[in-house]
């Protein structure tokens, strides 16, 4: 789990993933979809999914994937025309009039969860639909859950529901030896789960 501390006047915003919750029924893929106008075949955010044991003894397990919105995020260091960006707030971003799809992001993110749009030509990913936030709103796919597996809120606020998890719980974040420092946090991730691959098309040039 990452221990860094955040220091800033204002929220930091992150999530947790209740493992255990997850249902595997990609409502919170359609919600994204729908919220923020994803292509067909491609994701900002999506469930892998991962049988486990040995026959007859097997379960189904999921995991869902988003950007990480990470504290260092080497997507940004890397971009040469500084498109990716970091808010305040700790949303990494993408800006629409500076990208000029060139993939040094996606080449450098651990994560593989950048995609290039097909019709615009730039690197989209997901961005907590800061839209709503900035309304006073969940993002999209924690609104949809329907077991509350994603749990949203600011990590810098003692009372949130994503620190007292972090604090009581066991936690832990994907690869966090690359240093990057993510800030979305699983419960019930084991070895299995955490190494599942990306299976999504990547679309380069259509």
């Amino acid at each position: 789990m990452s221990t860094t501390k955040h220091q800033t006047d204002g929220p930091r915003w992150g999530m947790v993933i209740d493992i255990d919750r997850c249902i595997g029924c990609h409502t919170c893929e359609i919600a994204c979809k729908y919220q923020n106008d994803v292509p067909l075949g491609l994701w900002r955010t999506w469930v892998k999914e991962i049988e486990k044991g040995r026959y007859p003894h097997v379960v189904r397990a999921f995991r869902p994937t988003l950007c990480n919105h990470c504290a260092d995020p080497v997507c940004v260091k890397v971009c040469p025309v500084k498109a990716s960006y970091q808010r305040e707030d700790g949303i990494v971003m993408v800006d629409p009039h500076r990208c000029v799809g060139c993939r040094y992001c996606m080449a450098a993110c651990p994560y593989e969860v950048r995609y290039v749009h097909p019709q615009k030509g730039m690197v989209d990913k997901c961005d907590f639909c800061y839209h709503r936030i900035e309304e006073g709103l969940l993002p999209a796919c924690v609104e949809a859950c329907p077991t509350g597996a994603r749990i949203f809120g600011d990590l810098n606020d003692p009372e949130s529901e994503v620190t007292r998890l972090r604090e009581t719980r066991s936690v832990q974040a994907l690869k966090v030896d690359m240093g990057t420092d993510p800030q979305v946090y699983y419960i019930g991730l084991d070895q299995a789960t955490m190494e599942i691959k990306r299976e999504v098309e990547l679309v380069w040039d259509k």
